[in-house]
């Protein structure tokens, strides 16, 4: 048990950087692929019809191959077919400040952006040592769980109480 969690989980990354298109509208293809496996990954990027899907497919499969080169030069035993997308980042790069002609001789400035995108991919743990942590980890979160179930169910909403109505005087008859 301790031994599975002294050893090292590898992340292999590739960047693309200069890319000439939002953070923002990048953000939306790479949040896409945040969490599935590399395999699943490619083929939603693949079908997406995203502007940006492409440049992005092309970082995935850098990274995938940057842990297979660095598994094979550095003697690692890397399954590539257990790797998934750890983080997909999307950064703000330069801008690139442009004028537009304007009416009357004036001149509007507006702002090309560019982004840097980063795609980390990591090896799931061994089976073995991730349901040995599932497990522990399982039975802690049952029991922290049922100690706040039964601290809501004890307490009892508090009754609302109506609005005091002031008495109406009653104008006396002469």
């Amino acid at each position: 048990m301790a031994k599975a969690a002294a050893e090292k989980i590898r992340e292999f990354r590739a960047e693309a950087k200069f890319q000439r298109t939002s953070p923002q509208k990048a953000k939306l293809v790479l949040d896409l692929i945040k969490g599935l496996r590399v395999e699943q990954a490619l083929n939603t990027v693949h079908f997406s019809t995203k502007r940006m899907a492409p440049v992005v497919e092309k970082v995935l499969r850098s990274a995938i191959q940057n842990a297979n080169y660095v598994s094979q030069e550095q003697g690692l035993d890397v399954d590539v077919d257990n790797l998934y997308v750890k983080t997909a980042v999307a950064n703000e790069g330069p801008r690139m400040k442009r004028i537009r002609p304007a009416p009357m001789g004036r001149a509007f400035r507006y702002q090309r952006r560019l982004a840097h995108i980063i795609v980390t991919v990591a090896e799931k743990g061994s089976a073995a040592s991730a349901s040995a942590a599932d497990v522990t980890e399982g039975s802690a979160a049952k029991k922290s769980k049922k100690k706040a179930a039964s601290k809501t169910a004890a307490k009892k909403p508090a009754a609302k109480k109506a609005a005091a109505r002031k008495p109406v005087a009653k104008k006396a008859a002469k």
